[in-house]
């Protein structure tokens, strides 16, 4: 299973409670060009509309431009493939616990492209900063390990 696009901000950005893997509605030249590694997650969040989730915000930049339809637009709303039960969870949870549904990255599973989906809510300011002192204390023991 190898990764195509990560979000790296997002677990910076967000608590993730609850993770869960969902398809993705794509355009030939779409995945073409995710496999190759273009694309960006940063901003992109899904919303439940209708009894269908919607990837919004994402950005996949056309694989070869003279090769793609007239009028493509890269940050185009995508749809998401989950099971009746997750959508109906995730609209529960969307609404009642005031949290966001963020893309954490993109996926090769099986052939497919596929993206991981955390269920999260939205750090405060100190809370960010505590989890950059986590990491730079994190890193001072590994340094002071390996020097040893």
């Amino acid at each position: 299973m190898s990764s195509f696009i990560e979000n790296k901000k997002a677990r910076f950005n967000y608590e993730i409670t609850e993770t869960l893997e969902a398809g993705i509605e794509l355009l030939g030249p779409e995945v073409k060009s995710i496999k190759g590694g273009m694309g960006s997650l940063e901003g992109a969040y899904a919303v439940v509309r209708g009894g269908e989730v919607f990837l919004l915000g994402s950005n996949i930049p056309p694989y070869q431009a003279g090769n793609m339809p007239k009028g493509y637009d890269p940050l185009r709303t995508r749809k998401l493939l989950l099971t009746k039960k997750e959508i109906i969870e995730l609209a529960q949870m969307e609404q009642e616990k005031k949290l966001t549904i963020v893309p954490l990255s993109m996926y090769n599973k099986k052939g497919k492209v596929k993206v991981s989906l955390g269920v999260a809510r939205g750090k405060k300011k100190f809370d960010k900063r505590e989890t950059i002192k986590k990491r730079d204390d994190m890193r001072e023991v590994r340094r002071s390990l390996k020097n040893m």
